[in-house]
């Protein structure tokens, strides 16, 4: 048995779950601004607002996964480490 870990895999049926969970709730919001009585430029503030929401949401998950998948690592530069 090894002791080296693998990249874990995600199943299709989660990465399908995730995109439809995704796809359900930017709909779900989109018509909820859409349907909302307020002004037009209220609506293109949150609508603007929930766009920048879910861009900075990926950099954030994406700057975790990297940190996360660079962990085990050894830093490539070392100026203060004899060799």
């Amino acid at each position: 048995m090894s002791d080296t870990p693998g990249k874990q895999q995600n199943t299709a049926a989660f990465y399908g779950q995730a995109v439809a969970s995704f796809a359900v709730a930017m709909a779900a919001t989109a018509i909820g601004i859409y349907q909302l009585s307020a002004d037009a430029w209220v609506r293109a503030f949150l609508a603007i607002a929930v766009l920048y929401l879910v861009t900075s949401a990926f950099t954030l998950s994406k700057v975790i996964r990297d940190r996360q998948e660079g962990a085990g690592t050894v830093p490539s530069y070392a100026p203060y480490e004899k060799h």
